[in-house]
């Protein structure tokens, strides 16, 4: 019922349309079931009249019918169209609020969660839940209508067999119950294999290059037919599911029949019922039976919805684990004096090992700070937890005295640049991938900003210069290329604080040397942290810490760490 009640809270924006959904399905209904009362009337009163009476009134008849399915189809018009628009607003909807959640996510639960997963839950599940939108209030109410009022009219013609005909309708809906929990099951099974489909797709697809590369076709095609069989499976068992509900029912409805026709037979073998209105009686029936039948397909539809609407708050009840404070103020007019402060940090699932302990240096406005040292020191992570990718477990990180977790995300992150060696660009045009920095930039800005990372001149020589697409991820540049457009980005963005990440360490010798000369320009009067592998990109930095998996090492100068002949030196002599 929780969950019942939350998804009724998405039908709010839409409340005319569903209610006029609703007292269109009335009309449909009630035309049902108004033919075969007009039929047994007229049979018990004006066919009986002589013949010029019933040719006289016979017009007024089909012009009184004619209307009633005229305004019938066009009640199922706007239920077939109106009703199935407005499931497809809600869908939107939930789409768009699931997506918008998904970026406020914190990086910890991308690090725990597939991509394939998440759009799977994107996708396929809210387009069931948009069909059960839909078509659950509606055929509920056209059900319940038809059901009730047909039941009246079966009582009103003959109470006698109406009795076993509710003993049989009781069985059913035992029965259904009994199997819903089964079926919820097996469509929640269904989702999270599908989900593994996708997962497995999207793998071997952004790695198709690696893939053809190794000529490992013959791995991945076993991969993805590992998790394409598993899929196959869960639907044949849910398919065993619902072909054992729909055989329960449809064994149910064949009783409803042979009551009628059986005990109907007998009423009128001891006289307590006519044969024609044993007849009325099997019309009422079929309008009686046609709407369990659409309840038991609604059950199904009610169950593939809910599995899907369960997944989608799964995500929505998410919290993110990084969020502005309640009095969080906005970071203004940053010089750049950034400062560790006994920092200490482990993941949120490993409280056990800790990747920084008591982490404190100080880079004052302007100045550069390079950090060295063995992969695994915890570098990424001094450098991730300053835009507050992930937050300090004890100590603090202040930029020019305002403690990070005291200001608003959106104008801290706006404060800090990051240049990493893993460019991601999107499926657009360069000049669409520059701007990213600074949406709604001007083209002189955009143009401008790509002449101080040295890319102007190659952009210029493109066929289409600035609108040239660069495919998906950056595919149709070089590595060289895809850095300078991502430093383009970041003189477009203009931030006080500069993170660069092993920005170089992918590149050639000769675009690293030219790439170096366009960081070099970025970093002017910039506060700077700089990760580096390539210790000749550093040496100029104002200071250069040597991180380990024992925290800081050593730090000094180029000059001073040399002579002292530590961990750097070594590293440098290598």
């Amino acid at each position: 019922m929780d969950t019942l009640k939350k998804f009724i809270t998405y039908y709010s924006p839409y409340r005319a349309v569903f209610f006029f959904d609703l007292f269109c399905a009335t009309i449909i209904s009630l035309v049902d079931l108004a033919y075969p009362q007009i039929l047994r009337t007229l049979t018990k009163t004006l066919f009986l009249k002589d013949s010029a009476l019933i040719l006289r009134t016979l017009p007024w008849i089909a012009l009184g019918l004619f209307a009633m399915y005229v305004i019938q189809a066009l009640c199922k018009y706007y239920v077939s169209c109106q009703g199935h628009i407005m499931g497809a607003h809600m869908e939107r909807d939930m789409r768009q609020q699931l997506f918008d959640h998904y970026e406020k996510l914190s990086f910890s639960y991308y690090s725990q969660n597939n991509s394939g997963q998440m759009m799977s839950k994107l996708v396929s599940d809210l387009f069931d839940v948009c069909e059960f939108a839909h078509h659950g209030p509606e055929n509920l109410f056209i059900s319940v209508v038809k059901i009730v009022g047909s039941f009246l009219f079966l009582i009103r013609i003959n109470w006698r067999l109406a009795l076993p005909l509710s003993l049989m309708v009781l069985l059913m809906f035992l029965f259904s119950v009994s199997r819903q929990k089964s079926m919820q099951e097996t469509f929640m099974e269904n989702r999270r294999k599908i989900g593994d489909v996708n997962a497995s797709l999207q793998d071997t697809l952004s790695g198709i290059r690696v893939v053809q590369s190794f000529t490992n076709e013959e791995i991945e095609h076993r991969k993805f037919e590992k998790s394409n069989e598993a899929f196959l499976l869960s639907k044949k068992v849910n398919y065993h599911c619902m072909g054992s509900f729909q055989c329960g029912n449809t064994f149910f409805q064949g009783m409803m029949y042979l009551v009628t026709l059986v005990f109907g037979g007998w009423l009128i073998g001891v006289g307590k019922m006519d044969a024609a209105d044993l007849a009325m009686y099997a019309l009422y029936i079929g309008i009686f039976i046609s709407p369990i039948q659409i309840l038991v397909e609604l059950i199904e539809t009610m169950q593939k919805g809910f599995s899907g609407f369960r997944r989608f708050l799964d995500v929505m009840e998410t919290e993110p684990e990084i969020v502005d404070a309640p009095d969080a103020v906005t970071l203004e007019h940053v010089e750049g004096h950034v400062r560790y402060e006994n920092v200490s940090f482990h993941y949120s699932d490993d409280e056990h090992t800790e990747v920084l302990s008591h982490v404190s240096f100080d880079i004052p406005a302007g100045r550069s700070v390079a950090l060295v040292g063995p992969s695994g020191g915890g570098k990424t992570t001094i450098c991730s937890l300053l835009p507050r990718f992930y937050d300090v477990t004890d100590g603090s990180i202040t930029i020019d005295g305002h403690d990070i977790r005291t200001v608003t995300l959106q104008s801290l992150r706006r404060q800090i640049g990051t240049v990493q060696q893993d460019v991601y660009l999107f499926d657009g045009t360069i000049r669409e991938n520059i701007a990213y920095g600074k949406p709604g930039a001007s083209a002189e800005e955009i143009i401008a900003a790509a002449r101080r990372a040295g890319i102007d001149d190659f952009i210029r020589s493109l066929p289409d210069g600035y609108d040239t697409r660069v495919g998906e991820r950056g595919a149709r540049l070089s590595g060289g290329q895809k850095q300078r457009i991502s430093i383009a980005r970041v003189f477009l963005k203009n931030p006080p604080i500069l993170v660069l990440d092993e920005a170089t360490s992918a590149l050639d010798n000769e675009s690293e040397r030219f790439i170096q000369q366009s960081l070099e320009e970025l970093a002017k009067d910039r506060t700077t942290i700089t990760i580096a592998h390539r210790l000749s990109t550093i040496r100029n930095a104002d200071e250069i810490i040597v991180i380990t998996e024992d925290g800081i090492a050593e730090r000094g100068t180029h000059e001073s760490l040399l002579a002292q002949g530590g961990v750097y030196a070594h590293y440098y002599n290598l």
